[in-house]
């Protein structure tokens, strides 16, 4: 029961996540992608450090700095860029192969052989994913194709290394996530400031919106992430991310009057399907279980051991 909690709050994230588009049509300015990747991560990051009150220490200076890049500083820049160019909903279905780069990255980094069943449902999410947002029409742009492969990827890795690295002694997700967030900021920052200039004017409508992305989208939504990262595996983690693009499209129907098709509702199934797959252990035979070191991952030395971090 306490994984299954584990794994239901963890998938309050992605599904928080889902929400980001609507917020940002109907509450903020428009063409500031950056801006509004900036004003997710940067406050939700200084925010957690101050409730959080310690700061990295040794090689977790460095450690920090490549999980917040890859996780935030890249992720979002390369996020956005794919949906500005692709048509319709593709940026979605070429990033929901997320879980079978985690696949891949965990057998070479965690020792976790990818098994038939996870090949075949982190294809199954692809496809219901694909299913729900793709549209027709559009000639598919090399430079956003690029891009979201790119995005994938860099949360992919950043999952994949922050469970393989744990945490250090005595620090919590709380903490381990506000790093990350500010240095994903502080990254993002120069690159807003290059491309789109200086902030544009805001209203309250903005603030609100702004608010809420950066407190509930980011700053509690990383945390039950990073959180969900150290007691799941990193292929149970990632196979929670088609619920983003799902929560998308039922938002868009229940609150901006979007229409579902049989096909989407077929999609959603099977992506959500999938993702409760997903979850299901891999079996490990008792001979193999006495050879194979757990998956978690102490937080100093990332030697395996068999218990889960606690917060």
């Amino acid at each position: 029961m306490k994984r299954y909690a584990t794994v239901l709050l963890t998938g309050l994230a992605p599904v928080s996540w889902g929400t980001t588009y609507a917020v940002t049509t109907e509450f903020l300015p428009d063409g500031r992608p950056l801006f509004t990747g900036l004003m997710r991560a940067l406050p939700a990051g200084l925010l957690l450090l101050a409730l959080g009150r310690v700061l990295p220490r040794g090689a977790w200076w460095w450690k920090a700095a490549v999980l917040g890049a890859l996780n935030i500083g890249a992720f979002f820049p390369l996020l956005f860029l794919s949906a500005y160019r692709l048509p319709g909903g593709m940026a979605a279905v070429v990033g929901s192969v997320g879980p079978l780069f985690v696949a891949g990255l965990s057998a070479l980094l965690l020792a976790e052989r990818p098994t038939v069943r996870t090949l075949l449902t982190g294809a199954a999410a692809a496809l219901g994913v694909s299913l729900v947002v793709l549209k027709a029409a559009g000639a598919l742009d090399p430079v956003g194709v690029l891009a979201a492969l790119a995005a994938a990827a860099s949360m992919s890795t950043g999952t994949v290394l922050a469970k393989r690295w744990g945490r250090p002694d005595g620090v919590g997700p709380l903490a381990l996530t506000g790093w990350q967030l500010t240095a994903g900021g502080l990254l993002i920052a120069p690159i807003a400031l290059l491309v789109e200039g200086t902030p544009p004017a805001l209203d309250g409508r903005a603030l609100g919106g702004y608010l809420y992305l950066a407190l509930a989208n980011t700053a509690v939504a990383y945390w039950l992430w990073f959180r969900g990262i150290g007691r799941l595996t990193a292929t149970q983690v990632t196979f929670l991310g088609p619920l983003s693009p799902l929560t998308a499209a039922v938002l868009g129907w229940a609150a901006l009057g979007q229409t579902l098709t049989p096909v989407q509702l077929a999609g959603m199934a099977l992506a959500f399907g999938a993702t409760v797959l997903g979850q299901r252990p891999a079996t490990v035979p008792a001979a193999a279980a006495a050879t194979t070191a757990p998956a978690a991952v102490t937080r100093k030395s990332g030697v395996p051991r068999a218990t889960a971090p606690a917060d």
